[in-house]
């Protein structure tokens, strides 16, 4: 379900096949057009309607039915920079690394088991789209994904709170994963060995780490820039 005048609009943009819409009074007359245009089926909801059937509380007037859009993780094996996600929960976060990795120009969003559901409308939302435009793997065993980019010659950094390399002094250059663990207990031992190095955001005050979805703002635009300037 993708709720949201943005959302549909970037599904749309992306080519997805949109199987159904719900429009309610107020919503754009164009995107309106463009769902007739894209073959949806469009079912016009009297006031009131979409309040009761909608994830959020003052909900948009457009929602939609779309497709699953995931790929195998063969699809990111020539890739640059990717992102690792290993057990991370909050689906808020989920759409907030989504909408950073397309942003900085990552080549996908690989979201291992354990992790929140990529589809979880929180998440659609949270990623303002960017679920349609960047790459995105679910469902892999974190083992075997780790050994998988590694294969592939795919740097593999853990991000940690203390004791990593500065991210900033690290050439993000050559092809590189980071890799993102759980809110609130980070990555496990296990993972970690996989890693072939641990990367950590230098802090000031008495924060002692950043939002998982900052975090990985701060790890794909430096290496974006690091790729931008060389």
């Amino acid at each position: 379900m993708a709720e949201g005048v943005k959302v549909v609009s970037e599904a749309l943009d992306a080519g997805v096949a949109v199987e159904s819409a719900f429009v309610a009074p107020g919503a754009p007359d164009e995107l309106v057009e463009r769902l007739l245009d894209a073959r949806a089926r469009v079912h016009t909801l009297e006031a009131g309607v979409m309040e009761r059937i909608a994830d959020t509380v003052t909900p948009q007037p457009v929602a939609a039915v779309v497709p699953y859009v995931d790929v195998s993780v063969e699809a990111v094996w020539e890739a640059r920079l990717v992102v690792v996600c290993v057990d991370l929960r909050d689906p808020g976060n989920a759409g907030t690394v989504l909408r950073t990795a397309e942003a900085s120009g990552a080549d996908g969003v690989l979201f291992c088991q354990g992790s929140v559901d990529v589809y979880n409308p929180k998440t659609v939302r949270a990623s303002a789209g960017s679920l349609f435009h960047v790459p995105v793997v679910t469902g892999s065993d974190p083992a075997d994904l780790m050994d998988q980019l590694g294969a592939w010659g795919i740097r593999r950094l853990g991000s940690v709170a203390h004791d990593g390399d500065d991210y900033a002094a690290i050439d993000l250059r050559p092809p590189v994963a980071f890799v993102l663990g759980n809110e609130a207990s980070g990555l496990d031992d296990k993972v970690l060995a996989a890693c072939d190095g641990r990367v950590t955001i230098p802090m000031h005050g008495h924060s002692d780490s950043l939002n998982v979805g900052m975090a990985a703002a701060v790890l794909c635009f430096e290496a974006a820039r690091q790729r931008r300037a060389s």
